[in-house]
């Protein structure tokens, strides 16, 4: 394919995905751990591509290409793919005192404001959850002062337990009500929790969600959107109208019938999209 020809697809790609962006409520964004090993090998390759499947941002999970070091760079490189950072994933250890300045520095030369805590061994237990809620709560307070959110994402550990009674529910009544509950509704189904009632229960806090498509503990089938069990318009519906979210994330995590990392992303979109044509925003 010659050079014209390249820049003919490309243009089209970015207007298809132009097109998708201005109907979609709330806007959509991929985890970028489901393509974790393709962006190692071709960071701008692999964000490019997932611009023209129609996704308007992406949230980072660690891995910058090239940029590692270069956020004025990366904003440059976003920008011309038409991608938005939704937010990012970290430990809490980048939030120290050591770490503070340089992690928002970082994020907000990107334009990224929501800072999510990907996982914390201390949500397995009512203590650790106790401890960390009130860790997490001290940053937030601080993340505030620089105009930035704090979250928090689950995992099976969070949501373990009875129904009001799990760390989740721990952590959701200890942090204040800007901070965001990031439900992965693919752990809590794992788990054997309703993702649509953790939307209800805390409404305005689910600022960023994590659309995935995962099977009850001891159920199998296919883990893309659409093609599992899940109640997507059901949740969908839920998201817009009580969550308060901005911004719809895919998450993918296996990989079924030999499909590649961005092959299954595309075809999760797929179901979304389908899902979003069927309930439309209001």
């Amino acid at each position: 394919m010659n050079a014209t020809k390249r820049n003919a697809l490309a243009l089209a790609l970015m207007l298809a995905a132009t097109a998708s962006q201005a109907a979609t409520s709330p806007r959509l964004a991929v985890q970028l751990w489901s393509v974790k090993d393709e962006i190692k090998q071709d960071f701008e390759g692999t964000l490019t591509k997932l611009a023209g499947l129609g996704f308007q941002g992406v949230e980072f999970a660690g891995e910058f290409g090239k940029y590692q070091s270069d956020p004025v760079g990366l904003a440059v490189f976003m920008k011309k793919t038409g991608l938005q950072c939704a937010g990012a994933h970290m430990h809490v250890d980048k939030l120290d005192a050591a770490n503070f300045k340089a992690t928002t520095d970082f994020y907000r030369t990107l334009g990224c404001n929501r800072l999510i805590i990907s996982m914390d061994k201390r949500g397995a237990s009512k203590e650790g959850s106790a401890d960390l809620a009130k860790e997490l709560s001290a940053v937030s307070a601080k993340l505030a002062g620089q105009g930035m959110q704090l979250g928090y994402h689950n995992h099976e550990q969070e949501m373990l337990g009875q129904k009001d009674q799990t760390n989740w529910d721990l952590l959701a009544k200890n942090t204040p009500n800007n901070f965001i509950l990031q439900q992965d509704v693919g752990w809590t189904t794992y788990a054997g929790q309703d993702p649509v009632y953790y939307v209800d229960k805390y409404p305005g806090r689910t600022v960023t969600t994590h659309f995935k498509a995962k099977f009850a503990k001891g159920a199998s089938g296919t883990p893309i959107i659409g093609q599992d069990r899940t109640d997507w318009v059901g949740l969908t519906k839920a998201v817009r109208k009580v969550g308060g979210t901005e911004w719809i994330i895919i998450e993918q995590e296996e990989y079924p019938n030999g499909m590649g990392q961005l092959e299954t992303v595309a075809a999760s979109m797929r179901g979304l999209q389908a899902v979003l044509a069927k309930t439309p925003a209001q």
